[in-house]
Order: C-alpha cells, then structure tokens, then sequence
C-alpha cells in the first residue's frame, strides 16, 4: 500500500487547487460530515432504512474516497506518516488478535 504517494498526492493537489489547508478542526468537522455521507448510504442500502429516491444514485465508492481525502489531508498537516502508522497498526493488531476471532462462534 502507497500511503505516501496518496499522501503527496493530496498536497500537491491543495496547493495547486485548494489554496491551502483548512484548519484541523475544520477538516475534523469535513471528517464527521464526509462519515455521515457514508453511514447514510449504509444504513438505507444495506440496513433496515429504505432508501430515498434521491439517495439512490450517490455513489458509495465516492463517498468513501472522500472519507480518505480528508484523513489524508488531517495526517499531512499533522505530520502524521499514514503509511507507517498503518503498518505499526496493522502489526499490533495481528500480534493481539491472531486466534481471537477463530474460536468466536458468532462468526461461524
């Protein structure tokens, strides 16, 4: 996974479209709004909502992608390595959590 070139991506693409960036507490609020955009779909076209006719055409994958957009941005004006801090994730959870869902007979 290339974090980095999304990452360098994103700071290319504010400084030369954006203007800059917006300050963290404003991209944090862009965050929630951006997750709600996303619980929407979720809960109408695969919980128990229906679906409103004007949701129907938005498109998940996007709304997702905009999810990335601002995590990518909050990590860069942070100077937060996304990518390493991904991995160093990644490996605390394997470590903690390699047998814990096999026995779990929820999952079965």
């Amino acid at each position: 996974m290339e974090l980095k070139n999304s990452q360098q991506a994103v700071d290319e693409w504010i400084k030369e479209h954006g203007v800059r960036y917006f300050n963290e507490l404003t991209n944090m609020a862009q965050l929630t709004e951006e997750v709600g955009e996303v619980a929407r779909i979720i809960a109408r076209r695969y919980g128990e909502q229906s679906e409103k006719e004007s949701d129907k055409g938005k498109d998940l994958g996007e709304e997702l992608a905009d999810v990335v957009f601002v995590v990518l941005c909050l990590a860069n004006q942070t100077g937060v390595d996304l990518e390493a801090a991904f991995y160093k994730k990644l490996n605390k959870k394997t470590a903690r959590d390699h047998d814990r869902h096999h026995g779990n007979k929820k999952l079965n």
